[in-house]
């Protein structure tokens, strides 16, 4: 598993949670689970992206625990989670349905967000019953469903077999990311967030991704540099928002405009100017103030029974 590894004050110092839970997924992977809020609250559940870990919604559990009840994990071999042998979308789609038989009651309906590789996760889990009884809606933040190697503008090239290659290669490299210096700052910051990035928020993105152990990062690479998850996103029933950053280089806004144009019930589209890939630590009073409206348009809390 990753070393837990993060700023520790600040707004984007991860919150200490209620309680942790342990669940098991289909195929016996372990994967680490915090909750936070009230437990009577609303649900919202939080899902990461790659290399990523509970940590990256620190902004987003910090303001939204007071008054909801807040589900995140990491994702298996990333952040407490232990690696598993079985790395794939079906395995991400398994984990995501676990983690909403464990925390939530039968029938309850919480708001899934899911950023990057956890957007990519509730598109794989579109079609399983127990997500679609749980999804009361979606957002999805700087995500794509096919063609990610391709469309990213990491390297700086134009299009085409030279730019594919040098991108499989780069964000597939088995090299260790070593500490997180001043050079490893302007690199992640350079491909991840977008040029007015405040240096707190390169620092909390930072530590997060240098966490990640190294096979963990590769193995994922590969499984995303293969997604073909456009069937997915046509299954995706429940009403949901799509986020992207103007300046994202990973997931370009050519993928939220595709997204949009296929969601059977999409509700929104917002760009960012000036924004990279981490929406969520970049833009945080916007992306919670999304979730929140989604809470309240389509999963508001329910009165409590007398006697309950």
């Amino acid at each position: 598993m990753s070393r837990v590894l993060h700023v520790s004050s600040g707004p984007y110092a991860p919150p200490v949670p209620a309680r942790e839970l342990t669940v098991t997924s289909a195929d016996g992977a372990r994967l680490h689970v915090e909750v936070h809020g009230p437990e009577r609250a609303p649900a919202v559940v939080l899902v990461h992206g790659w290399t990523c870990s509970t940590a990256f919604w620190a902004a987003q559990i910090r303001a939204l625990a007071p008054d909801h009840r807040v589900i995140a994990y990491d994702q298996r071999g990333h952040g407490r989670s232990p690696a598993s042998r079985v790395c794939s979308t079906e395995a991400l789609a398994d984990d995501l349905e676990a983690v909403l038989a464990a925390t939530l009651a039968p029938g309850e309906r919480a708001v899934i967000a899911g950023h990057s590789m956890g957007g990519m996760t509730v598109m794989a889990a579109a079609e399983r019953e127990r997500f679609r009884a749980h999804a009361a809606a979606v957002l999805l933040c700087s995500t794509g469903s096919s063609r990610l190697v391709a469309e990213s503008t990491v390297v700086p090239i134009r299009a085409g077999r030279l730019r594919t290659w040098l991108t499989r290669h780069i964000l597939g490299s088995r090299a260790p990311l070593g500490p997180v210096t001043p050079l490893a700052r302007r690199i992640l910051k350079y491909a991840t967030m977008g040029a007015g990035s405040a240096p707190h928020m390169v620092e909390a993105c930072a530590r997060i991704v240098h966490a990640c152990p190294r096979t963990v990062r590769h193995t994922w690479s590969h499984v995303l540099s293969l997604l073909d998850l456009d069937h997915g996103v046509r299954q995706l029933q429940a009403p949901t928002e799509v986020v992207v950053g103007a300046q994202d280089r990973l997931t370009p806004p050519m993928h939220a405009r595709a997204l949009v144009a296929a969601l059977p019930h999409c509700v929104g589209l917002t760009e960012l100017p000036g924004l990279g890939h981490m929406t969520p630590v970049e833009a945080p009073e916007l992306v919670t103030g999304k979730i929140r409206e989604l809470v309240t348009t389509y999963a508001p809390e329910e009165p409590v029974k007398e006697g309950a």
